[in-house]
């Protein structure tokens, strides 16, 4: 077991800085055009793809990275480049997780690769969950899955949304219900391969913020998959609902849902890419107060500004240190018995709303403008509060965990 540390070694550091040159010399120089083309950037995933970033095999380096800092420092510097663009390069890892997490050595082994292609080719994969009546509320899922024992295949109806890379995904990742007598138990996720009848690709959502990251609809009326596709296996699906059903059958007691405890350990990340936002407009408004002058002194003269941005950097430099003890703690295996992965998310959406916010005061009039960068970054800000549990539900999980309540 790694211990606790707050300085990153020689080879995390050489990453790091790779990482911080490549955000800012192939990201943000893109950052302000996908914006506004509100597009996919596959120019720059493909960039990132010739590299090494926008693979597998550099995202599994740094899951698997004994002090627990590798995926928060990556989030972190891709995140300060530009918002958008690095949620399109690291989507897909939200789909190769849900297999790597679920599925076979065999399923791990067809269908990751196919989820980020090559450098000459490159893919993305979309993980489907959430859907128009079920959020934060997995329990309400509506799309199912059935089996055709004759034909050794699962029938897929619903529609998801929200999914980043819905419907130009070469492999989408869907969660479905089984048995909705189990509730969130009952659920099951399966692969669907490209070009697979029935799923298509419904709403593309125009948004506030991450314009260069693609959000839609994935309709699926009647999509046939292969038994192979259910992650993990029938054998062991059935071994699960058993279980399940049996629990149900003696009242037995209310356990934390599953799709929960997997949010909660996977919470950390997001709070590193509100971190990386958070300091990329803490870093233009310092730069602006020590050279912007008013009344013939540096407006970082005035105290007004200058208590601004030590709260800025405060805030910033504690919601790091919140994401670092969660990910820290969940590499070694930790139990999260304050919701430390809860904590580190909400402090750092939280802060990356406010100091965006402020920087954008401290610019006065061009902050407003898309002329300076603080002004996207707010409207990028904005997300975190929002994907993989609202601050609301934060707070709920927090409360209940303190409480020694169930999670629901």
């Amino acid at each position: 077991m790694a211990g606790f540390t707050m300085e990153l070694n020689d080879e995390q550091k050489e990453v790091r800085d790779w990482l911080h040159g490549f955000a800012a010399d192939v990201i943000r120089p893109a950052a302000a055009e996908w914006d506004e083309r509100e597009e996919t950037p596959w120019p720059v995933i493909q960039e990132a793809a010739k590299v090494g970033i926008y693979s597998l095999d550099f995202y599994a380096q740094q899951y698997f990275d004994p002090t627990g800092l590798g995926i928060p420092m990556a989030m972190e510097e891709l995140f300060w480049g530009d918002a958008g663009i690095a949620l399109s390069i690291v989507g897909t890892g939200l789909a190769a997780v849900g297999v790597l997490a679920n599925g076979t050595d065999e399923q791990i082994g067809t269908w990751i690769p196919q989820m980020y292609g090559d450098a000459d080719d490159v893919k993305v994969a979309a993980f489907c969950s959430s859907e128009p009546d079920a959020g934060s509320d997995v329990a309400s899922m509506r799309t199912r899955a059935v089996y055709d024992q004759a034909k050794d295949e699962w029938v897929l109806n619903g529609t998801k949304t929200w999914a980043t890379n819905g419907g130009i995904a070469n492999v989408h990742v869907v969660v479905a219900v089984v048995d909705p007598d189990l509730g969130s138990k009952g659920h099951a996720s399966f692969i669907v391969p490209p070009d697979t009848p029935g799923l298509s690709q419904g709403q593309k959502f125009k948004k506030h913020g991450i314009r260069a990251s693609h959000t839609a609809e994935v309709v699926l009326d009647n999509v046939r998959v292969p038994g192979s596709c259910l992650l993990g296996g029938k054998e062991k699906l059935d071994a699960r609902l058993a279980r399940a059903r049996e629990k149900a059958k003696k009242g037995g007691e209310r356990v934390k849902n599953a799709a929960m405890a997997t949010f909660e350990a996977s919470r950390p990340a997001v709070g590193a890419m509100a971190v990386g936002t958070a300091r990329a407009a803490y870093e233009v408004a310092l730069e602006y107060a020590q050279t912007r002058e008013q009344f013939g002194r540096p407006i970082i003269d005035n105290q007004g500004v200058a208590f601004q941005l030590a709260d800025m950097r405060t805030s910033i430099d504690a919601a790091r240190l919140l994401v670092w003890r969660a990910s820290w703690m969940a590499v070694n295996g930790k139990p999260f018995t304050a919701a430390e992965g809860s904590m580190s998310k909400l402090f750092a959406s939280e802060t990356a709303k406010k100091v965006t916010a402020q920087a954008i005061q401290i610019l006065g009039g061009n902050g407003y403008t898309r002329e300076y960068p603080v002004e996207r970054m707010h409207r990028d800000s904005a997300i975190y509060t929002i994907f993989e549990g609202t601050s609301e539900i934060q707070r709920l999980v927090i409360a209940r965990t303190l409480a020694g309540m169930p999670i629901r």
